[in-house]
């Protein structure tokens, strides 16, 4: 079984330590997901499966791997002596979580805790020591639940973490917004403010603009706004330029209209008849 057609031996390659993957499965995923392409990017229908993807360290493993299946729940571990990728298969109608909250985990390595690593590890190596013994509806119960408890506590973490960085945008955009006027104000400056490193910073706006990119794009804006105030009619070009944190007239006018399509002058002319 694979997720969305990609062959289990690529799929396992994929895992990186100390993060999971998460796919859809089933021998209707790839036709979905071509379907959901045609529809807003979103699925019409809920995957069959869902898979979880992870390293754990575990016993000796046979060179051709494991395979064991107990009904609709199924086990598959690749690797070495020690450490190997378990694709751990559980139908997505037996978890309680919704396959429409796992969204922001599918398709891209989400970080684990090593706690939450130890634990799955543990739990695959004593399902794999008792296999030959278990009752198959016990065990497709048990990796149900383990799939369900790693779900749930990635996706915790991930969306603790995706609030963390809308937070930390907010506090940055805040700040710019604060300091616009500034035209020495810097990423670097942006980055003491907020007690992050420069890196960090660079990651809160990775949307393709940068840090750089925000700065500019809001110093337009507030020129907008200026030139569309009747109340500010009397102040020159050059005198708002400088208002928005523009180095001179000149840069603000080409920004400007690179950005708008029309010079400072011509927008305030437009906007103020």
């Amino acid at each position: 079984m694979s997720g969305y057609g990609v062959p289990v031996t690529e799929a396992l390659s994929e895992v990186a330590a100390g993060s999971l993957v998460v796919r859809a499965s089933g021998a209707a995923a790839a036709a979905r997901a071509m379907a959901a392409a045609l529809h807003g990017g979103q699925a019409r229908t809920d995957p069959d499966h869902v898979q979880v993807l992870m390293r754990a360290t575990l016993p000796r493993l046979p060179p051709q791997g494991v395979r064991l299946a107990f009904g609709e729940a199924s086990l598959e571990v690749r690797g070495g002596e020690r450490h190997g990728v378990v694709l751990l298969t559980v139908a997505a109608n037996r978890l309680s979580v919704g396959f429409g909250e796992l969204r922001p985990l599918l398709f891209q390595p989400v970080p684990v805790t090593r706690g939450l690593q130890a634990l799955f590890s543990s739990s695959i190596a004593h399902l794999l020591a008792a296999a030959d013994t278990l009752d198959t509806n016990g065990a497709r119960a048990y990796l149900t639940g383990l799939a369900e408890l790693v779900l749930r506590t990635a996706l915790r973490t991930e969306l603790d973490r995706a609030d963390a960085i809308a937070t930390r945008r907010r506090d940055a955009v805040d700040y710019i917004r604060l300091h616009l006027a500034d035209p020495a104000l810097t990423a670097e400056r942006i980055a003491d403010a907020l007690f992050i490193s420069r890196r960090r910073l660079y990651q809160l706006f990775d949307d393709g603009d940068g840090v750089s990119g925000r700065i500019r794009a809001m110093r337009v804006e507030r020129a907008k706004e200026l030139l569309a105030d009747p109340a500010q009619g009397v102040r020159g070009i050059g005198e708002i330029s400088r208002q928005c944190g523009f180095a001179n007239a000149a840069h603000f006018s080409r920004t400007f209209r690179k950005s708008v399509g029309q010079t400072p002058r011509d927008y305030r002319e437009s906007v103020l008849i």
